[in-house]
């Protein structure tokens, strides 16, 4: 499996698909969403958290200003969004590589921003539908990373159709 696409009718939905997806994923896992402002990789991200355990009382927020958010759950998760970033060079300040290879989930939004990082991991590319719809395509870059996404896909398609489960 190449890439894998799939279609959310709702901003809950999106985020079941993120939830279904955090139960399966592992230490040192990185995630990397890319698509337009307001596509909805924060909404995505959110049911990451909720997949990864994180309490629901502890609200799964954009780290815009503050570049990086950390929560704790089954795994920590490390919420980074490079939207405001200039130079990739400004992640090191963060020290981002050490959380790509620590205990904890890694989510970049706008990983597209800086290709020349070289980062593998889950891509989750989201786009713009009619209404509150999103088309997001699922890709993966690893042998881990595909070995994960491939589970997920399988998981995902006898479980049902994704609004069956909203």
């Amino acid at each position: 499996m190449h890439s894998w696409t799939i279609e959310t009718l709702s901003p809950e939905q999106t985020q079941s698909l993120g939830e279904a997806l955090g139960r399966l994923l592992g230490p040192s896992t990185v995630v990397l969403l890319s698509g337009d402002l307001g596509a909805g990789k924060t909404c995505f991200t959110q049911g990451l958290g909720r997949g990864l355990e994180v309490p629901e009382n502890e609200p799964v927020v954009s780290p815009s200003y503050t570049l990086m958010n950390q929560y704790q759950g089954r795994l920590n998760l490390y919420h980074f969004d490079l939207y405001r970033l200039v130079h990739p060079e400004d992640l090191h300040d963060l020290g981002f590589d050490e959380y790509l290879c620590g205990d904890g989930v890694t989510v970049v939004e706008w990983a597209d921003r800086f290709s020349e990082l070289g980062l593998e991991g889950i891509r989750v590319h989201l786009e713009h539908g009619e209404d509150e719809h999103r088309r997001i395509r699922f890709s993966a870059e690893g042998e881990a990373s595909r070995s994960v996404l491939e589970t997920f896909r399988r998981q995902w398609a006898a479980e049902g159709d994704v609004y069956d489960r909203v």
